[in-house]
């Protein structure tokens, strides 16, 4: 075996580990999914408390109602009582495993550096989860005022007091539900600091419903009246935000249908039709073509595990990060949501180059390369093979995730840009996030993923079955556990695009076009908090 080989062996132990924990670490990490329901929801409850002022707006009443249905109020309370249940099943699990680790750690049964990483992944995890709980019981408990269960609000603020007795006052939800609990006694109980709490821990909807309540007791006339001018400001926005959120996906997802169909369809009855040369059914185009891969296995392995994994995951992070922030004497710890846009965005380019710098080296020796590598042609028809695959995409995507989603309940872990992205209210921030994941991304990830990787492995296998192993790394590669299924599904759809169109624009368009819907969404579902 030659040095270069033992070195390869050791970086891919190494990346396995890394990998391997930090999908472990993703297990009980919730999913944005899940928070994007919550998010639907508060737009859901703003847009329940539109009132038009004329009958010309009657046509925009009938489209409301449709979007956000019969009884948006008990909805409301059914998502935010499941997603408190599920979330304090999770916890007394985390709980448990952290008791059985340190069990395992006062035995020295095991090797107690790995399980005190995991004691402390796991008790940042209840940590979080923990404050979850918190700002969903104070939010449950408005819900249940507003549906005229007021004193299973009140029994709901209690629980959370009594939950942190030994925490004092230091607990702004603490202080927050005593606050709710005395606006909402008979008689009330009106607390000093009731508006800076109320204004401080609670937000969109909920704020409005706990600020209107507040200021009828307080008899603020001129205030209350302002408010509800504000809150009739914002319940349009959302009733135009839900039309965008649901209105366009379903669109989007209807021709994605019926082109799955039509391929399906088409494929049924031409498949006699075809031959070796790609004519024939859509399905079938250049679906028996594979690549002329002039290297072997190992120069594959060596750019997935040098240029993607441990440049990605122990390079960068690792080394070059660490010494450029000291050296800068920075923290991101400490950086708002504009500075974190431009970290991450940083970290992406640097991830980038890394690899793309790997892979060149890797092949360097091969150039000039046979025909069809790295193909980008801006003539012909990727647009069309781009757009049709973002289409076919989204139900296929959908199916899996709503199967996945039953499997996982709420957990499982998702990109962590994705949150940042979903709580910005700053333009500028977006925007960079818009470069790094419908630009930077998709030119990254498919030159890596379609471009190398899937015709490399064409060599050992069937063209079908690079597009499944490819779109399987791809998946792992977002090291989310509970998105591997969905993301695959996506990666096989890039692969399927991109063995047929033989063009690297056609998959890059589709991956942009579907992390520009999903930023889309998150920015719209976002703004809807306020």
């Amino acid at each position: 075996m030659t040095l270069k080989r033992i070195i390869l062996g050791i970086l891919t132990a190494i990346a396995i580990v890394l990998v391997g924990l930090s999908l472990v670490g993703s297990w009980n990490q919730p999913q944005i999914q899940s928070r994007l329901e919550l998010y639907q929801t508060n737009l859901l409850l703003h847009a329940s408390e539109w009132q038009p002022k004329d009958d010309r707006d009657a046509n925009f009443t009938s489209a409301r109602n449709n979007i956000i249905g019969a009884d948006p109020l008990n909805t409301a309370l059914t998502q935010y009582r499941e997603a408190r249940d599920s979330n304090r099943k999770t916890l007394e699990t985390t709980r448990s495993q952290i008791k059985d680790i340190q069990s395992a750690i006062a035995s020295k049964s095991d090797d107690n550096t790995l399980n005190f990483a995991q004691k402390n992944a796991l008790s940042e995890s209840v940590k979080q989860m923990s404050a979850l709980q918190n700002e969903l019981d104070l939010r449950l408990g408005i819900l249940q005022t507003s549906s005229g269960k007021t004193e299973a609000a009140i029994q709901t603020w209690n629980n959370l007091i009594d939950r942190y007795k030994t925490q004092g006052d230091g607990d702004s939800s603490i202080a927050t539900a005593r606050v709710l609990t005395g606006i909402w006694s008979n008689p009330a109980q009106l607390l000093p600091d009731a508006d800076q709490r109320i204004q401080k821990s609670l937000d969109g909807w909920f704020r409005y419903r706990a600020l209107a309540q507040l200021y009828q007791l307080q008899e603020r006339s001129q205030d209350l009246a302002a408010l509800q001018a504000a809150e009739q400001v914002t319940a349009e926005q959302a009733v135009e935000k839900l039309a965008i959120i649901v209105g366009v996906p379903a669109i989007a997802l209807c021709i994605g249908t019926v082109l799955l169909v039509g391929l399906a369809l088409q494929w049924l009855l031409q498949r006699q039709q075809l031959d070796k040369s790609g004519s024939g059914p859509l399905l079938s185009l250049n679906a028996s073509l594979s690549w002329d891969v002039p290297w072997d296995g190992e120069i594959v392995w060596q750019v997935l595990v040098v240029g993607f994994f441990f440049v990605g995951q122990i390079l960068i992070p690792y080394l070059l990060l660490p010494v450029s922030l000291a050296v800068l004497k920075l923290n991101p710890a400490t950086f708002d949501g504009r500075e974190k846009a431009f970290y991450i965005f940083a970290t992406y380019l640097l991830l980038s180059a890394g690899g793309l710098s790997v892979l060149y080296f890797s092949v360097k020796s091969f150039l000039p390369l046979p025909d069809g590598w790295f193909r980008i042609d801006w003539r012909g028809n990727w647009f069309l093979w781009g757009l049709g695959g973002y289409f076919v995409a989204l139900p296929l995507v959908v199916v899996v995730s709503l199967i996945n989603q039953q499997f996982w309940q709420g957990q499982g872990g998702s990109n962590p840009i994705l949150p940042i992205v979903l709580e910005g209210r700053d333009n500028v921030a977006l925007a960079v996030f818009f470069g790094t994941a419908a630009i930077a991304a998709p030119v990254f990830e498919e030159i890596v993923f379609r471009g190398f990787l899937l015709p490399s492995l064409t060599r050992y296998l069937p063209v079908w079955g690079a597009i499944a192993a490819s779109a399987f790394l791809f998946a792992v590669a977002h090291l989310s556990v509970s998105e591997i299924l969905p993301l695959a599904t996506l990666g096989a759809v890039l692969g399927f695009v991109y063995t047929r169109s033989r063009n690297l624009l056609a998959p890059m368009l589709l991956h942009s076009l579907w992390n520009s819907g999903t930023l889309l969404s998150l920015f719209l579902l976002g703004s809807g908090a306020g």
